[in-house]
C-alpha cells in the first residue's frame, strides 16, 4: 500500500514549513523588516529603466532565427542598393519614408475638385518642408533615380490632366506605371479605365544613407508635425505615418501600464478588504488583506529592481508581469488567511503559525515550483521579448514566493498577536469579548470582539465557508449532480475543441499601438481601402544558373509562371529582367541561346533599362543570383498573409529548375507565424511535464497527480477554444499571455487535490466536502479579486491589455470552474484514497467479524 503513495518529499517539507512557521511566530520583526529593507535597496535599479527600454520591433518581436532574415542578408549581398536609382520595389528593408492617405469626407471622387486641389495644396506643403534651418529642403533628402526625386506619379497624372488612365497599369512615357498603391476603392470600366477612387495614397520616400539620417529623422518630425494640424481639409479626411512610426508609439508607451498597475492594485486592495471583512472587531482581516496585496508589490519592484540592476532589457511585454504577480499573490494570501482560521485561537501564535505553513505553504509551494521551471525554460524562446518577459516573471514569482513567507507571513504573526491579546483591528486597544448591558448600543457594536467557535476552537466559519460544507458540497455529491457535472464537462469540452479547430492566427503590428494612435488610424485605412494590391515579392534565383541555356531558362520560367498561378497574385502585374531581355534580343535580332552573346549584351541592355542591373548580380562569365517580382492582390488581414507566405514556399519548393527563395520586407514580421504554435505546444508541454514531477513528489497519491496534470490540458483547450469564440487571434503577443495564463491552472486545481488528499475523512466524497469547505471561499477570493483587478485592463486604449484582460478573465474563470465544479467529482470517481483511508476500510471489515 505504501508504494501508492508519493509523499516522500511532501511528509520531511510540511514538517520543515512548520518549523518556519513556527519561527516567523517567534520573531516577526526580522521576517518582517529585512524583506522591506532589500526592496528598498532593489528599488534603486528603476533609475536605469530609460537605459533599459528595449522595444526595436523586429529585434524584440520577431523569432531571432527567422529564416526570412537570412533570405534578407542574401539580397543584401547580392543585390546591394544603388542610392543613385531609388526603386521601392527593391528595397530589402522598409526604406526611410512618409506616406498619407487622402479620403474624400463626402464619398465623392476624390480625383475630382475640390478634393484633390487639397491633395495637391497639401503636396505642395510637404515639398516647402525645410531643415537645418531651412537650408535643406525636400529635394535635399529626398531618395532618387536619375538625379531626379522619387515622385508620387499618380499626381502627375492627374495634374497633368492626363485622360484613359488605366488601373492598376497605366502606360505613361516610355514604360508602364502600377498604380495599385496609389489608389483605393477604384471604379473601372469595362477598358480599366478609372471612372473614381475614394482614397489616395503618397509616399515620400528619404535618402537612407548614413550620412543624411539625421537630416531625415527632422524632416519626418516637421512633416508629422505639420499632418498633424487638420487646418485646411475640408473635403479630405488625412491619415499619415512615417518608417519610424511604430517604433515611436511603442516607445512612447512603454511604461503606461504602471498607471493601470496602480489602478489594478488598488482596485484588488478595495475588493481583497471587503472579502476580508468580519463583523467580529478582533478576528477583522482588513490589515492582513492590505499587506497580502502591498507582498506582491513589493515583489515586482525587487524582481524588477533586481534585473534592472544586472541590465536585462524592459520591454513593453514585461508590463504585463505585476498584473500576473498580483494573481498569484492573492491567490497565496486568501490560502494563508484560510489555514490561519483553522487553527485553535488559543494556542500561542508561533504554534498557530506552524500549523499554517504546514498546509498552507506546502500549497503554494507546489505551484512556485510548476511556475518557476516554466518561466525560465521560456528564456530559451525564440522570442526575444519572451525572453525577457519569462526572465522578469519568473524572478517575481520567486521574490513573491519568499515574501509570501516572510514578510506577510510575519504580519500576520504580528496580527495574531493583536488578536490573542483582543485588541481591536483599528485602535489596537483591548476590548471585551462580550457585549456588556452597561455599554451603549453603538460601543457593543463597534468595540466588541474575539469570539471563536467552542467546539473546534477556531475561529468562526464565515457564512461563505458554511455555504460549501452545508450545501454545496453536498450537493454537489449527490450522483445525479454528478451526472450533470459529466455532462457539462463533456459540452464544454466539446465546445473548446470546437473552437480549437477554428483558432486564428496572426497579428496587426499596429495593435501595439493605442487605438487612437495616428498608427492605428493609417493602417485601418490602408486595409479598407488598399487591400486591392498587397506587397510586391521578390523571387530570387539563388546560385548560379545558365540563363541561356533554352531548356534551363524554359524550366525557370515554368516555375515563374507556378506564381503567377496563384490566386493571390496579378499575373498582369509582372516584372522580369530576363523577360525583358528576351523581348530585347528579339528586337536587336540577337541569338540570346549563345553565351557569350548572352552575356556581352547584357551592358548595353541594362544602359537602356538601369534598373534591371539592380536584380542581376554578374561576376565575369557567370550570373550568381537574380530575381524577378510578382504582385500580390486581396490580401486583407493577417490570416492570409499567413496563408500567402505558406503556398509561396510551397510554391518555391515544387520548383526543380533552380534554388528559389521569396522575399519582401514584411516577412520579417510574418515569420513569427511559424514559431508562434511550435512555440505555444512546446510550453504547453513543459507546464504539464513539470506539474506532473512536482505532483507526484508533493501530492501524496499519484492518480490525483495524474488528475491535477490532465487539468492542465482540459483548461489549456477551453482557453483556446473560448479565444477563438471571443475573436482572439494566436499570435506572438496573446501567445506569451496565454503561456503565462496557463501557470493558473495549476492553481486551482493542486490547492483542492492536496486538500482532498490530506483531509483526514473516511470517504471520498467527505473529502472532497472537506476540501470545499476549507478552500472554495479560497479559491473564490483570489479569482474574482484577480479578475476585478485586472477588468480595468479591459478599458486600456492598448490591444496588449486588452487582450491580457481577456484571456487571463478566461483563465481565471475557466480554472475556478475546474477547482470547483470538475475536480471534486472526477477525485471522487478516482482512486484518491490514502493510507489511512484503507487502513480505515481494514477496520470496518474486521469490526464485522
Amino acid at each position: 500500500m505504501g508504494c501508492r503513495r508519493t509523499d516522500c518529499l511532501s511528509r520531511p517539507l510540511s514538517n520543515l514549513f512548520e518549523k518556519l512557521g513556527s519561527t516567523v511566530g517567534s520573531y516577526p520583526l526580522y521576517f518582517f523588516v529585512i524583506p522591506v529593507l532589500i526592496t528598498a535597496s532593489l528599488s534603486g535599479g528603476f533609475v536605469f529603466l530609460k537605459d533599459r527600454e528595449d522595444n526595436d520591433l523586429e529585434r524584440q518581436f520577431t523569432p531571432k532565427k527567422g529564416p526570412s532574415k537570412a533570405t534578407r542578408a542574401f539580397v543584401r549581398e547580392n543585390f546591394p542598393y544603388n542610392t543613385s536609382m531609388f526603386s521601392e520595389n527593391r528595397l530589402y528593408d522598409k526604406g526611410n519614408f512618409a506616406s498619407l492617405i487622402a479620403v474624400s469626407k463626402n464619398g465623392n471622387n476624390i480625383l475630382d475638385s475640390p478634393a484633390f486641389e487639397d491633395i495637391v495644396r497639401l503636396n505642395e506643403k510637404i515639398l516647402d518642408i525645410s531643415v537645418d534651418k531651412k537650408e535643406l529642403g525636400f529635394s535635399q533628402v529626398c531618395a532618387k533615380a536619375n538625379g531626379k526625386c522619387f515622385s508620387n506619379i499618380i499626381l502627375e497624372l492627374i495634374g497633368g490632366n492626363e485622360t484613359g488612365i488605366t488601373y492598376p497599369e497605366h502606360n505613361h512615357g516610355s514604360g508602364s506605371v502600377f498604380l495599385g498603391s496609389a489608389l483605393g476603392g477604384v471604379v473601372t470600366d469595362a477598358n480599366s479605365t478609372i471612372q473614381r477612387a475614394q482614397a489616395v495614397k503618397l509616399y515620400y520616400y528619404l535618402n537612407s544613407q548614413e550620412s543624411a539620417a539625421e537630416a531625415s529623422k527632422i524632416w519626418l518630425r516637421e512633416f508629422k508635425a505639420l499632418l498633424s494640424d487638420e487646418m485646411d481639409r475640408k473635403n479630405i479626411d488625412v491619415s499619415y505615418y512615417t518608417s519610424k512610426s511604430k517604433q515611436e508609439e511603442i516607445d512612447s508607451h512603454t511604461v503606461d501600464g504602471f498607471p493601470l498597475f496602480l489602478i489594478t492594485y488598488a482596485c484588488a486592495i478595495s475588493f481583497s478588504v471587503i472579502s476580508c471583512l468580519r463583523s467580529d472587531h478582533v478576528r477583522n482581516k482588513m490589515w492582513v488583506a492590505v499587506f497580502g496585496v502591498l507582498t506582491s508589490g513589493l515583489a515586482v519592484v525587487s524582481s524588477f529592481g533586481l534585473l534592472l540592476y544586472v541590465g536585462v532589457p524592459f520591454v513593453i511585454t514585461v508590463a504585463n508581469s505585476p498584473f500576473l504577480i498580483l494573481g498569484i499573490g492573492l491567490n497565496n494570501m486568501f490560502i494563508m488567511v484560510s489555514d490561519w482560521q483553522h487553527t485553535h485561537v488559543n494556542d500561542p501564535v508561533p504554534k498557530r503559525m506552524g500549523h499554517t505553513y504546514k498546509e498552507a505553504v506546502m500549497s503554494i509551494t507546489i505551484t512556485a515550483l510548476t511556475d518557476v521551471p516554466k518561466f525560465f525554460i521560456g528564456v530559451m524562446s525564440d522570442f526575444p521579448s519572451v525572453q525577457s518577459f519569462c526572465l522578469y516573471t519568473a524572478t517575481s514569482i520567486i521574490f513573491c514566493y519568499v515574501y509570501t513567507i516572510t514578510f506577510f507571513g510575519a504580519f500576520m504573526a504580528l496580527n495574531g498577536r493583536r488578536e490573542a491579546s483582543n485588541r481591536h483591528w483599528l485602535t489596537c486597544m483591548k476590548v471585551p469579548s462580550e457585549k456588556s448591558a452597561n455599554q451603549t448600543e453603538m460601543y457593543n457594536i463597534c468595540c466588541v470582539g474575539g469570539s471563536y467557535d467552542k467546539l473546534t476552537g477556531a475561529e468562526k466559519k464565515q457564512p461563505a465557508s458554511n455555504f460549501f460544507k452545508d450545501y454545496y458540497g453536498p450537493c454537489l455529491m449527490k450522483p445525479w449532480v454528478k451526472g450533470i457535472v459529466v455532462f457539462v464537462y463533456l459540452a464544454y469540452l466539446a465546445t473548446s475543441v470546437f473552437g480549437c479547430l477554428h483558432i486564428q492566427q496572426g497579428i496587426e503590428l499596429y495593435d501595439l499601438a493605442a487605438d487612437d494612435s495616428h498608427v492605428t488610424k493609417f493602417n485601418i485605412k490602408d486595409r479598407q481601402y488598399f487591400y486591392d494590391y498587397g506587397p510586391s515579392i521578390m523571387v530570387i534565383v539563388k546560385g548560379k544558373l545558365a540563363y541561356w541555356d533554352k531548356d534551363k531558362r524554359s524550366q525557370l520560367q515554368a516555375c515563374i509562371e507556378d506564381f503567377k498561378k496563384l490566386h493571390f497574385i496579378d499575373r498582369e502585374v509582372y516584372t522580369s529582367w530576363l523577360d525583358s531581355y528576351l523581348s530585347y534580343g528579339q528586337e536587336k535580332h540577337l541569338d540570346l541561346d549563345d553565351k557569350n552573346v548572352f552575356l556581352s549584351n547584357l551592358p548595353p541592355f541594362f544602359d537602356l533599362y538601369p534598373f534591371f542591373k539592380q536584380d542581376v548580380n554578374q561576376t565575369g562569365d557567370a550570373i550568381h543570383a537574380s530575381r524577378f517580382f510578382i504582385q500580390t492582390v486581396n490580401i486583407t488581414k493577417a490570416s492570409e498573409e499567413i496563408e500567402m507566405l505558406k503556398i509561396l514556399k510551397s510554391t518555391v519548393g515544387r520548383c526543380q529548375a533552380a534554388s528559389l527563395l521569396v522575399y519582401n520586407h514584411e516577412f520579417i514580421y510574418f515569420d513569427q507565424y511559424d514559431v508562434v504554435v511550435k512555440s505555444t505546444i512546446k510550453n504547453v508541454g513543459v507546464i504539464t511535464a513539470v506539474m506532473l514531477v512536482v505532483s507526484l513528489l508533493l501530492i501524496p497519491n499519484p492518480v490525483c497527480s495524474l488528475l491535477v496534470t490532465c487539468s492542465i490540458g482540459s483548461v489549456t483547450a477551453g482557453v483556446n477554444g473560448f479565444m477563438t469564440l471571443w475573436d482572439i487571434s494566436l499570435d506572438s503577443i496573446s501567445m506569451i499571455v496565454f503561456t503565462v495564463c496557463i501557470g493558473f491552472t495549476v492553481d486551482f486545481s493542486a490547492h483542492v487535490s492536496y486538500a482532498f488528499v490530506s483531509s483526514e475523512k473516511p470517504r471520498p466524497e467527505d473529502k472532497a466536502v472537506d476540501a470545499l469547505s476549507s478552500l472554495g471561499y479560497p479559491i473564490i477570493q483570489g479569482a474574482l479579486s484577480t479578475v476585478v483587478g485586472v477588468s480595468v485592463l479591459s478599458m486600456s486604449e492598448f490591444h496588449t491589455f486588452r487582450i491580457f484582460f481577456k484571456i487571463f478573465f478566461l483563465v481565471m474563470i475557466i480554472g475556478m470552474v475546474h477547482g470547483l465544479v470538475f475536480m471534486p467529482v472526477f477525485l471522487t470517481a478516482g482512486t484518491c484514497s490514502s493510507d489511512k483511508d484503507e487502513k480505515h476500510e481494514e477496520d470496518l471489515k474486521s469490526s464485522k467479524f
